[in-house]
């Protein structure tokens, strides 16, 4: 079989790249190694951006139906320090530009755009060749094989296209990110509810730090950030979720309550979270009939950006394979020329977020990051 332009990863990035494509009358085929759209959960909320994410779902016709799943109030966002004192409150009036969105909805609003069968799931691919003029065969863990005349990598951070095109490994930056969850917190976590508030709450020290989002539901959604090694990380049995979460809290000894409740009463098992990235010049040189979009092209620090950039990305390159119909490598030179300068400035911004958020002048670093006009995208 052959399926003249192929996607790996039925990600936000890969379904935008079919989405706008089908918008452009070009058929597309995604190859998925999960079973099915609900496998697993799909995360937390996204902040998506007028600059890019916004921007690729207006390419793809679906700017109304994302409009329908943002979540009143989620851009609110706080800054606490340990004891739990507000250092910074920016309520959301509505006016902001990065509306928040539960990432699974705005993943069903992608695949419900796309005609029946785009999505192959229970495809997990282990083998990608070239063929020569630009064509590749993959092979997939079912046994089953197939051609394309374009292959695009969007399967994120250890994704099995990459090495056609790059060297290039992620490595662990040297932060971890701890994941749990409260819910109906209202009624049953008032004090850690009350602390968070109706969006986004920062509380960052140096070398780590609590961050939490409020979800639609009642649901307080946890990120514990530490700079820690992986033998450390390793050295938690997470299999042991009390003993985990008992053993994360002791770095947070002396914080307020409502913020070590965040951790010591998560209602879910722990989810680790290293945090990899790639080199921030990460480029290569163009191969025929094959690209990466997303966390693939360029894995960073967590910004806010990731899936912006997928998005973004996908939206661009479907855009650049109708302009230049019948003309492959041209749409991908014209892609990756955008695509390189780009990415390097948001790795490069990412890494200062990061520094930012849990850095040596934390928190006093991230009140004057929000209380200092940012640089226009």
């Amino acid at each position: 079989m052959n399926t003249p332009v192929t996607i790996i990863g039925a990600g936000l990035g890969g379904l935008t790249l079919a989405r706008v494509l089908h918008v452009h009358g070009i058929a597309a085929t995604v190859y998925e190694a999960e079973a099915s759209a609900n496998a697993r959960t799909q995360g937390g909320m996204l902040d998506i951006h007028e600059y890019n994410g916004q921007l690729a779902l207006k390419a793809a016709g679906l700017f109304d139906k994302f409009l329908e799943i943002i979540h009143p109030g989620g851009q609110a966002s706080r800054i606490l320090d340990k004891h739990g004192n507000i250092l910074h409150d920016d309520p959301d009036d509505g006016t902001g530009g990065r509306p928040e969105v539960p990432r699974g909805e705005l993943r069903r609003i992608l695949l419900e755009s796309l005609p029946a069968n785009t999505v192959r799931w229970g495809h997990k691919l282990t083998a990608a060749s070239p063929l020569g003029d630009g064509r590749h065969i993959l092979t997939f863990a079912n046994g089953s094989t197939t051609t394309t005349d374009l292959l695009v990598g969007a399967a994120g951070a250890w994704s099995k296209v990459r090495p056609l095109l790059s060297d290039a490994k992620p490595t662990y930056i040297g932060t971890s990110f701890i994941e749990t969850y409260l819910f109906d917190c209202d009624t049953r976590h008032k004090p850690s509810a009350e602390a968070v508030g109706g969006g986004a709450m920062f509380a960052p020290s140096p070398g780590k730090g609590i961050f939490a989002h409020r979800e639609p539901n009642g649901i307080l959604h946890t990120y514990i950030q530490m700079n820690k090694p992986k033998e450390w990380i390793n050295s938690i049995r997470f299999i042991d979720p009390a003993t985990a979460l008992a053993r994360v809290a002791e770095e947070f000894d002396g914080w307020a309550p409502a913020l070590t409740a965040l951790i010591t009463d998560g209602e879910t098992a722990p989810v680790l979270r290293p945090i990899y990235s790639l080199p921030i010049e990460h480029r290569w040189d163009r191969i025929p009939g094959v690209t990466l979009l997303g966390d693939a092209a360029h894995l960073m620090a967590p910004s806010g950006e990731g899936a912006n950039l997928a998005m973004f990305d996908g939206a661009e390159l479907a855009k650049a394979i109708a302009a230049n119909p019948g003309n492959v490598e041209a749409a991908l030179l014209a892609y990756e020329t955008d695509l390189f300068p780009r990415s390097a400035s948001e790795a490069a911004d990412a890494e200062e977020i990061l520094n930012v958020c849990i850095g040596p002048n934390a928190p006093q670093s991230l009140v004057d990051f929000f209380t200092t006009p940012q640089p226009i995208k």
